[in-house]
């Protein structure tokens, strides 16, 4: 077969599916070594422990959401938008003014959370009084956060992404020791002391992450910029008010949609106990059964939604070139790739975790009684994945404020649907409600997509995806069928199964056109090696 020639479109689209590839192998190893840490974390300090921990840390989160979570997006566009058009010096001009405007909101919101901690204790808005030293502690990080956000933006609005997932493992990675190592050694001063001393880590991780940017940056800047930056001034120079007005107009609305994850959370933790008590369960069984849905489904669906969540920030920079280069042909190209990808990665995920949601309630949370949320919750798999994905291009068309007026709808779904089904379904009602939330906030997503690229999923495509991954299903059921006692080694037995037989049916069923099979990452040359083998392509 000929090779596929190279276009510049082509080019581009593999460039933003290899910086995804490198975003979800650092999220994998992230969140690996942050499983290591609880576990290590829990035989150090208990329970208890954790739980002082865990007062402090809601707090620092919201903290950091509302000073950085929309900034990287925002630098990200802005500075795509720059070098698409060759405009280095504009770049870097972007680059300072955001690093001066999260100077200054890092130092605001660090001095806020050291001002609030003892009214927050004092208050009784955190139950335990010896929370306090671990808020403290948390404090200085919320300003390496917020500083590191620019570099993160700035890098990714390059579309280089190496930089941030080497900061991201070593921000991780140094968080966790720091955090063993000072809550082991503060413990025989008390639980107090050793919470504060595990809160610790956040700061020191976001400060060595922030000088692995720092090394990276220095990089760039001797590439783009090898006889200093001032002989390379902006093409077309902006006030730093405008700057910063513009970066904030873009930035709300992706903190107001971070925002709405811990928002719909809290809706969550008000109403589902609330409405299962009133629907015969008992405030413990009630107290079960959320648990079931929020620490055990919920953390699976989120597992498995690691590649598309890669590929939405990786989305980002990439559309805004194409845009700000008027390449339509290139955003469609690239839009179709980011739902091919995901389509074919979620799908199969989806009917897996259904098929083995039982299981994996028995044997990895030792919560049988989990299985029907796991499994209903299975089907938000592949529907989180085409809002992550429709999220990242809106934004990257520059339409971010859509996507929050989408979730807001949903929500108010949300609300209404666990309202009404909790008390007569029960947890698996509260299930439907939040598989519903993501599903309507994504088909929104699509429609303005629609509108604004001409773009629709191909259904066609979406089908054999489907048939594939729902054969690969009855095959996996086979095989647990066939060796009811293996325990867990069973789960992996049925991923072993499912792997080969889900890639052959892809093949046989001719799901993608080759070129696009080999940019799925990790396994989409040794895809196109193996159809070639058997003549499939």
């Amino acid at each position: 077969m000929a090779q596929q020639e190279q276009t510049p479109a082509n080019s581009k689209t593999k460039k933003f599916l290899k910086g995804t590839m490198i975003l979800t192998i650092s999220s994998i190893v992230v969140k690996v070594i942050g499983a290591l840490n609880w576990v290590i974390l829990s035989r150090v300090m208990g329970g208890e422990g954790i739980g002082l921990y865990q007062m402090g840390f809601p707090i620092y989160l919201m903290a950091i959401t509302v000073s950085s979570a929309g900034i990287p997006v925002a630098i990200s566009i802005v500075t795509a938008e720059k070098v698409a058009k060759k405009d280095y010096g504009g770049a870097q001009h972007v680059f300072k003014v955001s690093l001066w405007m999260m100077l200054a909101t890092g130092l605001l919101f660090t001095g806020a959370l050291l001002g609030l901690a003892h009214f927050l204790v004092e208050s009784g808005f955190i139950p335990d009084p010896r929370a306090y030293y671990s808020i403290i502690a948390l404090a200085p990080a919320v300003f390496f956060v917020t500083f590191l956000s620019s570099f993160r933006g700035y890098f990714q609005g390059w579309q280089i992404m190496t930089p941030t997932a080497c900061s991201e493992i070593t921000e991780q990675l140094i968080r966790v020791v720091t955090m063993i190592a000072f809550s082991y050694l503060l413990l025989p001063y008390g639980l107090t002391y050793a919470a504060a001393g595990a809160s610790m880590g956040a700061g020191a991780g976001a400060f060595c992450g922030l000088l692995v940017l720092l090394g990276f940056y220095r990089k760039l800047k001797h590439k783009f910029f090898p006889q200093g930056e001032e002989n390379v001034p902006p093409q077309e120079p902006e006030p730093a008010g405008e700057i910063i007005k513009r970066l904030i107009m873009l930035a709300l609305p992706v903190s107001m949609a971070s925002l709405m994850l811990p928002i719909v959370s809290n809706l969550d933790m008000v109403i589902v106990p609330r409405r299962l008590m009133a629907g015969g369960w008992s405030m413990s069984e009630a107290t079960t059964l959320f648990g079931y849905l929020t620490g055990m489904a919920v953390p699976l669906v989120n597992m498995s939604t690691i590649l598309t969540a890669a590929l939405s920030i990786s989305l980002v920079p990439a559309i805004s070139e194409s845009r700000t280069l008027e390449d339509t042909e290139g955003i469609r190209e690239k839009v179709a790739a980011a739902f091919s990808v995901a389509a074919v990665i979620t799908i199969p995920c989806s009917i897996g975790l259904h098929v083995l949601g039982g299981r994996v309630a028995a044997l990895i949370y030792n919560a049988p009684k989990a299985g029907p949320s796991i499994e209903t919750m299975s089907w938000a798999i592949f529907l989180l994945g085409l809002h992550q994905v429709s999220t990242g291009i809106l934004q990257g068309l520059g339409r971010t404020k859509i996507p929050v007026f989408n979730m807001i709808i949903a929500a108010a779904s949300k609300v209404f649907l666990n309202w009404n089904l909790t008390p007569t379904m029960g947890i698996v009602g509260s299930s439907w409600a939040t598989v519903a939330d993501i599903g309507i906030a994504a088909i929104l997503n699509l429609f303005f997509i629609k509108k604004y690229t001409g773009f629709s999923l191909e259904l066609k495509q979406l089908l054999k995806t489907a048939v594939a991954a729902v054969a690969m299903g009855a095959a996996v059921k086979g095989f647990l069928a066939l060796v009811p006692n293996w325990g867990a080694w069973s789960i992996l037995g049925g991923m072993a199964v499912a792997i080969p037989v889900y890639a052959l049916l892809l093949l046989v069923l001719k799901t993608m056109p080759e070129e696009e099979l080999a940019q799925i990452p990790f396994v989409g040359r040794r895809m196109v090696l193996l159809g070639h083998m058997l003549k499939l392509l």
